[in-house]
């Protein structure tokens, strides 16, 4: 497709998402119960709001933000091959939360963003941001260029991996972000592969996946990114086939482990049941 197709493709489908959100009434969404403060479910073809719970409060989003470091990425066109070391400028200072990737690990770009979005690793995730040109302040400077141009109303960045509770969004701007996220190939392949494994030296570390559902064969899975810190809870955004039809599914500050995962296959049940199919 051409540039100016996907361009007038993108305008186009966020057009639609904007008319939902002054105009959807979500039908009969009272009748399934969701434990996420804040829930959006929108058909993806047409920006149809079928499910909708606080989805204008504007919220931490958590490491969902590695969507947005991915999309600045990739279209800075950097070399996905050139090798990135971890340094102690990696280590997370603010909440000392645990990384698989030792201080010295030197990997592709490509192989930093794959964690970033797969493993939600925030070393590989702050390097990126590290090694854009002009250094992390202008990493983030182009996070939120990249937010103004998608007209993200709620939306602001502070750091590439999600670990300021300053990064937030409204639940209709996760939305704009998953639908512009989903036109990257890379971000599609990347978000959803069951796991990958790194070669650190003599030693294989195994990255899982952070959202188990794409290691489910009753779900189908696009577009994936889980997030959480204590002040945005556990977090889930996902593009997804349910009911036969594409779908944007996003949950935030799900109070329990799992509970965004089960608000999931609420959701995905409740569609089927409506719909009278599977898939």
């Amino acid at each position: 497709m051409a540039l100016d197709g996907i361009k007038g493709w993108m305008a186009g489908t966020l057009a639609v998402i904007g008319v939902a959100l002054g105009a959807a009434s979500p039908q009969a969404s009272t009748r399934l119960s969701l434990k996420s403060a804040s829930a959006l479910v929108l058909d993806q073809s047409t920006g149809q709001a079928l499910v909708e719970k606080q989805a204008a409060a504007v919220v931490p989003i958590a490491s969902l933000t590695k969507l947005m470091t991915a999309m600045v990425l990739l279209d800075a066109h950097l070399d996905p091959a050139e090798l990135l070391t971890i340094t102690s400028d990696d280590k997370d200072s603010l909440r000392h939360s645990r990384s698989r990737l030792p201080v010295g690990t030197r990997l592709p770009r490509e192989q930093a963003l794959l964690l970033a979005l797969l493993a939600s690793e925030n070393r590989a995730a702050h390097a990126l941001g590290r090694t854009y040109p002009g250094g992390l302040a202008s990493f983030v400077q182009a996070m939120n260029a990249k937010a103004r141009e998608l007209g993200l109303s709620g939306a602001h960045f502070e750091d590439p991996s999600g670990l300021s509770s300053g990064n937030v969004a409204t639940a209709w701007d996760l939305a704009r972000i998953i639908q512009a996220a989903y036109r990257y190939p890379e971000i599609r392949d990347f978000s959803t592969r069951p796991e990958t494994t790194l070669q650190a030296g003599r030693r294989n570390i195994q990255f899982p996946n952070t959202n188990a559902l794409v290691r489910n064969p009753r779900w189908n899975i696009g577009l994936s990114k889980t997030g959480y810190i204590e002040e945005a809870g556990r977090c889930l955004v996902m593009q997804a086939m349910l009911a036969n039809r594409p779908v944007l599914v996003i949950l935030l500050d799900s109070w329990g482990k799992y509970t965004r995962l089960g608000d999931a296959n609420r959701i995905k049940q409740w569609l089927e049941t409506r719909s009278g199919s599977k898939g």
